[in-house]
């Protein structure tokens, strides 16, 4: 059974940094391509970032482009998120999503809320 728990979310303020962490578990970690999503309040979900299952091959929104970094410890069955210069509009649940595709198998997310 595919699990993922995300964590890590929390306050902060604009301009600061947190750094998101997803627990995988029930698959091979290492061979499957991760994703996060973000959902803010009263919209859609939004694709944020992908990598590869050997860590390469990420991609990044336009939205967080230069601001977030994505990465994984294969060893470890985690993916991660850094987030820096964050801004209220990153408001939102974060998760992390099995494969590259927005819709696909996800955790039950960690908010993260930009606010003064």
């Amino acid at each position: 059974e595919v699990q993922l728990v995300e964590s890590g979310g929390g306050l902060v303020q604009p301009g600061g940094s947190l750094r998101l962490s997803c627990a995988a578990s029930g698959f091979t970690f290492s061979t499957v391509a991760m994703s996060w999503v973000r959902q803010a309040p009263g919209k859609g979900l939004e694709w944020v970032s992908s990598t590869n299952g050997g860590g390469g091959g990420t991609s990044y929104s336009d939205s967080v482009k230069g601001r977030f970094t994505i990465s994984r410890d294969n060893a470890k069955n985690t993916l991660y998120l850094t987030m820096n210069s964050l801004k209220p509009e990153d408001t939102a649940v974060y998760y992390c999503v099995l494969g590259r595709v927005v819709t696909g198998p996800r955790g039950q997310g960690t908010l993260v809320t930009v606010s003064s």
